[in-house]
């Protein structure tokens, strides 16, 4: 998966050794904590993969989607993230618990969460690959941050371009990524509007197969939760 080379935008240079001396463990514990996570829930993979994506995108791979606000207006607060799946945050969750346990306060959760994204990605039957570590936890979460950050489901190519050359990523490298959707499920409120919405005149997108049009909505009722997938 490209994106797992994804780098935060105030990081340090990155190396693959960079706890060879304070955590020498730590990927092996790291995967240990994404299997057995894997082995409870399938959801684990796609959870995982789009939990550090959407991370990454915000304010570079700095673990701030992961911050937690009595206000609810943190990043993952925002409309955006939503939908974002439990099993993810709580795949990162259990690896920092298990990290924690073996080296305390050595190991950055956006590290962490990189080398997990390795490994499910892995697990779902990809290639494996070294992870450049060394990456700082952000301080900063704030939901109005999100919003123009991510890319949404009716960009067209130009848009899709532009967005994720902001995040020093090419062409070829966001159809492969669009192509690592075919990993998990995709959520209601993503394409409702295609539904029930369309145009004035067609409130079905008339491109859609009807039979398929039918099933979609069986599965989507209106005005569905955004939780909900």
């Amino acid at each position: 998966m490209i994106f797992m080379m994804i780098k935060g935008k105030e990081e340090a240079q990155l190396m693959e050794n960079f706890y060879s001396s304070s955590s020498p463990g730590v990927e092996a514990v790291v995967k240990q904590a994404v299997s057995t996570k894997f082995s409870q829930k399938f959801t684990t993979i796609p959870a995982t993969l789009l939990l550090f994506f959407h991370d990454s995108f915000v304010m570079g791979c700095d673990a701030s989607i992961m911050v937690s606000s009595p206000n609810g207006d943190a990043g993952k607060d925002a409309p955006d993230n939503l939908s974002l799946a439990g099993d993810g945050f709580d795949t990162i969750v259990k690896a920092k618990e298990a990290v924690e346990a073996q080296c305390p306060n050595a190991v950055s959760c956006a590290d962490i969460m990189a080398i997990a994204a390795r490994d499910v990605a892995v697990l779902a039957g990809g290639p494996s690959f070294s992870v450049e570590l060394g990456r700082r936890d952000g301080l900063i979460s704030q939901s109005s941050l999100v919003a123009g950050n991510l890319p949404e489901t009716n960009f067209t190519l130009a848009l899709l371009d532009t967005i994720f050359a902001k995040n020093n990523l090419s062409q070829i490298d966001m159809i492969a990524l669009s192509g690592a959707h075919t990993v998990g499920f995709s959520h209601c409120n993503r394409f409702a509007d295609r539904l029930y919405s369309f145009s004035p005149s067609s409130p079905v997108d008339p491109s859609l197969d009807p039979n398929y049009a039918k099933q979609l909505m069986n599965a989507c009722p209106q005005n569905v939760d955004p939780r909900l997938p």
